[in-house]
């Protein structure tokens, strides 16, 4: 929407904001400078400390989680069409989110035609909670993410968190999965962006990283965050001149997959100090994960 690039509060105040929320890329090097791939060449995830997590890769479907299982915005998680197959509210206008593994929160519903076509920039804050959460099994999914989950990825240990990107995405506003990242086309060689979904019938690139560090727990100042999304919005820039005509989409989204609210934080402050026109009109939506999470940020 017009004004939505001027969404982004004063740090404290997105801090207490991401707080009350929390109710491809192997690389990575001591001290948070790593990168390489979030689910390819076009992505960067970065990790304070030494050597990286396992790989979340191929065809498993279970997930690390505990409690019993839990449904937001009604449809049930195990089966597949309850977590947003056909019918039921899209997420969008501000509506409860679609069911699904994980309670959604934030920023949902809020990406709609008018910000696809809108030359600002956007930050947006969002989370998702798998605290009562069981085991993930592949019927958890929309079946967009299970085709994502069948497809793997080009290599990394990334391929659940472009999974739960996208998740967000179709239960909040109602994105369906065009290609995944393997299939896309591009007119010359590039980096790649992760998944091609549709929004309001609106092609939509969706480049994929995680905020987070290695060992958990270690620190993840403003400078690491500044490294890792300047690095993610210029490939956005150089993957949306390559494309494909047949794949071209209306813009990007950078999906950040935050590990802790203070994560996020570094985040926004980084997205403020970054020149302009490396963040041209691309929205960032970062989601903070909250619960059993270890799967997203050091594999299975």
């Amino acid at each position: 929407m017009p004004d939505r690039m001027l969404r982004l509060a004063p740090s404290l105040a997105l801090a207490s904001l991401l707080l009350a929320l929390g109710c491809g890329d192997d690389a990575s090097t001591t001290q948070g400078t790593g990168s390489s791939g979030e689910g390819g060449s076009s992505s960067t995830t970065t990790a304070t400390g030494s050597s990286g997590g396992s790989s979340g890769e191929g065809g498993n479907t279970t997930a690390q989680g505990g409690g019993s299982s839990s449904n937001q915005g009604g449809g049930s998680s195990s089966a597949q069409g309850g977590a947003g197959q056909g019918g039921g509210s899209s997420g969008q206008g501000g509506d409860a989110p679609l069911g699904g593994y994980g309670a959604l929160s934030g920023a949902c519903g809020e990406i709609d035609l008018e910000d696809l076509v809108s030359p600002a920039p956007e930050l947006l804050e969002s989370a998702i909670d798998f605290t009562l959460e069981g085991a993930l099994v592949a019927s958890d999914l929309s079946p967009g993410g299970q085709t994502m989950l069948a497809a793997g990825n080009l290599g990394g240990s990334s391929l659940y968190s472009e999974i739960f990107a996208f998740e967000v995405l179709h239960r909040c506003d109602g994105a369906e999965l065009v290609k995944t990242e393997s299939e896309i086309t591009y007119a010359t060689m590039s980096k790649k962006t992760d998944i091609l979904v549709a929004i309001d019938a609106t092609k939509v690139g969706v480049s994929v990283v995680r905020a987070m560090s290695y060992p958990e727990g270690a620190p993840y100042p403003t400078t690491q965050a500044k490294s890792v999304i300047e690095g993610k919005l210029a490939d956005i820039l150089l993957s949306s001149a390559s494309v494909a005509p047949a794949d071209a989409w209306e813009k990007q989204i950078l999906a950040v997959l935050a590990q802790t609210p203070d994560h996020a934080l570094a985040v926004a402050e980084a997205w403020n100090q970054i020149d302009p026109a490396v963040r041209a009109d691309t929205i960032v939506l970062v989601t903070v994960t909250e619960g059993a999470d270890q799967f997203i940020y050091y594999g299975m």
